[in-house]
């Protein structure tokens, strides 16, 4: 019968889960094996019954069957039964009459049948036999062997000899011999191995498995197409089963298939081909290349789902029922699954299932385990770092969004800060209508006979041709493309930190929104921004957040407000206030890294709005950066100067307090928290003197730079390296973070003794050798004198 079952599609392959195709494996196995156990169990008790019947005489079961009968009757009469003397004479009569009766002897009379019916039986016994269908006793099948034919005067006569066919009764029985046998050999003990022979062995099995990985690996790479067949031999060397080598081949093998798919995956995505397709005859060379593409496609998905499921039973603590693994080592093969995982992510993220991919790795970044969520962070930071594009990124981004809204905004802050890294620099934004009007690139046969000559034409012609065989071969992705993958990626970014300003604000991602709406707040919409700065300032003054997160919150504001918040009438005096009445939280402790963002912020707010600055602002901040200079760290000492410098350059009459005559009314106030009011313009950069003394180098020259009036040219002057760097960039350079000094400490030469150590040293000598002489004297010439002074000195 043929098999009309229909053929699953590719598509629905796909879509089947691997848990599902295991179950429907299983239980056709688990059928096969059950069907095959009670066969074999039939043919056993067959195989008895026939012994049985041929060692003992059978015995009719109608005959027992009468004989229990017969028996019963007996003991029912012999209950039941009078004695003679109390039954009547016509009664005993007409018992011994029916005696004499054969019928009466013969008759069942358990059978309600009448008498007469036996005899129609027993007519018809033969007619019924002749209408049972017979079975011939056949021969055992014969096979014909074909030997040379016979030439002679009559013909050619054909030679060939009959080859009888083994009985499958026989051979069932040789077969459940031989498994008795193989039983009975598996109970015998096995030899006991000393540790140093295990250890032996191990090594020859592991050797053996290392090279039959390594021939394997290098067939597939010499030749992808004809030995795409041997991907499937060596992904089922993931399932070993020998316990001493099965951790290290599995790991052996989870690396090599990754560098081997690396390899060999072509640089497109292979789709699933259609029935018109399939159906359409094609060239040999086509069909090869087909059948190539649909085995690497069906060998990736089947070592990726590999992959996820070493990972979920590590997860899952789920030990398989072979117990092949401890859970121990499972850790360790997670660990490698992983790692092969984030490489094929960062490598392959043009061909197939790089999204399901994506869904496996990102939820993986909120791991409890560091190694493990480190791994997927550094991937996902690299992938975004290479995705000029941004599809890849773009499905990233997505599957962020969801399981930080899925886990209802309880995720470690890494996984959002993996944003930081998108490389995006510029969106689509609401264009003009002469901006939405298509451009036209060349011109139409119209205009070319309007405006052009007949030879002009023809070169117009051979000039646009080039120029589109050399668009077609650049292959590159329009602009356009590109800004609208850019848009829908930050639109989900922003959705994303606009949802935890609005839900999660005493959430420890706070400081991660806010670090990340620092850095793209000028690619955000125009309508959000008045919200937006509210919300910003309810957060500095609610008081709610570390000095880090308020420093966040105004680098955002002011990121807002100098790119297309410049049309905007707002003024931010207050987070001008705050971060002037905040500087000195600043120290050289803990909080020195903090200036960095600290010098962002004055970048903003003052190098880039300099029209909307005052001059009694600009002074007031300029006297107590001077001042915080003197309580921090060298490098922040330097970054604090450079602003300082770029102050100076900026603003007009910031020389105003290098004099120590005040300008108008007032005395400096100090304490006051309003950089307007408090009278910087009667106060002097005395700090300055100070930072001269500074035992670092750099800061002494800036120093003196700025006491000189920040000039230009001359000998105060700064050379090119400190002058054309910012002051983020030079706050780097001059950290200490790795235990270095820049610029390097010269090694200590040693010095020479002065004259009066070595006089010390020479007298220290001498009345040494006075002492020890005197003593040897007294000992050896006047011993009783020494000894009447020992003893005085005892008493």
């Amino acid at each position: 019968r043929k098999n009309t079952k229909r053929v699953p599609s590719f598509r629905k392959l796909l879509r089947t889960s691997k848990i599902k195709l295991d179950n429907k494996l299983k239980n056709k196995q688990y059928k096969q094996q059950s069907a095959a156990k009670k066969y074999r169990k039939e043919q056993k008790k067959l195989r008895e019954a026939v012994r049985d019947a041929i060692s003992r005489k059978p015995f009719p079961l109608e005959e027992g069957k009468k004989k229990q009968v017969a028996e019963k009757w007996k003991e029912e009469e012999e209950e039941d039964a009078l004695p003679l003397d109390m039954m009547d004479e016509d009664d005993l009569k007409l018992m011994e009459d029916l005696a004499q009766k054969a019928s009466f002897l013969t008759r069942d009379l358990s059978s309600n049948e009448p008498v007469h019916i036996k005899k129609r039986k027993h007519e018809s016994v033969i007619d019924k036999y002749e209408k049972v269908p017979r079975r011939m006793q056949t021969e055992p099948e014969k096979e014909l062997i074909h030997l040379l034919p016979i030439k002679d005067k009559g013909g050619i006569i054909p030679q060939a000899v009959e080859k009888a066919v083994l009985n499958v009764a026989q051979d069932e029985e040789e077969d459940t011999e031989e498994m008795e046998e193989a039983e009975g050999f598996s109970e015998e003990p096995l030899p006991v191995l000393t540790p140093e022979e295990m250890a032996a062995q191990r090594r020859q099995k592991l050797q053996e498995r290392k090279m039959h990985i390594a021939a394997l690996a290098s067939a597939i790479l010499s030749e992808p197409d004809n030995n795409i067949k041997k991907l499937k031999e060596l992904r089922a060397m993931l399932m070993e089963q020998d316990p001493n080598v099965a951790v290290i081949v599995r790991k052996l093998v989870m690396v090599s298939l990754m560098e081997i798919f690396k390899d060999i995956v072509p640089s497109y995505k292979i789709r699933p081909l259609t029935e018109a397709e399939k159906a359409t005859k094609v060239k040999k060379e086509t069909q090869k290349l087909r059948e190539f593409e649909e085995g690497l496609v069906s060998q990736y998905k089947f070592y990726l789902e590999n992959l996820e499921q070493t990972i979920k039973d590590w997860k899952q603590r789920k030990l398989k029922k072979s117990n092949v693994i401890s859970l121990k080592a499972y850790k360790g093969l997670a660990e490698i699954a992983v790692k092969c995982l984030c490489e094929l992510l960062v490598a392959l993220p043009h061909f197939n299932f790089h999204n399901n991919i994506i869904v496996l790795i990102v939820p993986l970044m909120n791991d409890a385990s560091k190694m493990i969520s480190e791994l997927c962070f550094e991937a996902v930071k690299k992938l975004f770092k290479q995705d000029k594009l941004g599809y890849a990124s773009l499905g990233v981004v997505k599957v962020i969004s969801g399981l930080v809204r899925g886990r209802n905004y309880d995720v470690r802050p890494e996984v959002l800060k993996v944003f930081l890294h998108l490389r995006i620099k510029e969106v689509e934004l609401q264009k003009d209508s002469e901006d939405i009007a298509p451009k036209k690139k060349f011109m139409t046969y119209k205009e070319k006979r309007k405006h052009l000559s007949r030879m002009q034409r023809k070169w117009k012609k051979a000039e646009e041709k080039l120029e589109r065989e050399l668009l077609e071969a650049e292959a590159s992705e329009s602009k356009e493309k590109k800004l609208k993958l850019h848009t829908e990626t930050l639109n989900i970014v922003f959705v994303t930190y606009f949802r935890i300003l609005k839900k999660a604000q005493k959430s420890p991602l706070l400081p991660t929104v806010l670090e990340g709406l620092a850095k793209f707040a000028h690619l955000i919409n125009v309508e959000f921004f008045d919200d937006l700065l509210i919300v910003l300032h309810s957060l500095i003054a609610s008081g709610g957040l570390s000095y880090r997160e308020s420093l966040h919150c105004i680098l955002s504001a002011f990121h807002i407000l100098s790119g297309q918040g410049d049309v905007l009438n707002i003024d931010p005096m207050k987070f001008y206030t705050h971060l002037y009445k905040t500087l000195f939280s600043l120290h050289a402790g803990r909080t020195n890294d903090d200036i960095e963002i600290v010098l962002q912020c004055l970048d903003v707010m003052f190098a880039k709005r300099r029209k909307q600055v005052s001059h009694q602002r600009a002074l007031a901040f300029l006297k107590r950066l001077s001042t915080l200079a003197l309580h921090v760290l060298p490098n922040s000492c330097v970054g604090i100067l450079a602003t300082n410098r770029v102050f100076m350059q900026t603003f007009p009459k910031m020389d105003l307090l290098l004099d120590n005559e005040s300008q108008g009314s007032g005395v400096y106030l100090p304490e006051l928290d309003e950089p307007e009011h408090c009278n910087a313009q009667n106060t002097a950069l005395w700090e300055l003197h100070l930072l001269q003394r500074h035992y670092h180098p750099t800061v002494q020259k800036f120093a003196a730079h700025l006491t000189a009036g920040a000039p230009a040219e001359g000998s105060a002057a700064l050379t090119l390296d400190l002058s054309q760097r910012p002051a983020t960039e030079l706050f780097e350079a001059y950290s200490i973070k790795g235990m270095t000094f820049n610029p390097p400490v010269a090694a200590i030469t040693p010095r020479r003794k002065d004259t009066f150590s070595q006089m010390d040293s020479f007298i220290d000598e001498e009345l040494n050798k006075q002492l020890q002489q005197h003593i040897s004297e007294t000992v050896v010439h006047k011993p009783l004198d020494f000894a009447k002074h020992l003893k005085g000195s005892s008493l």
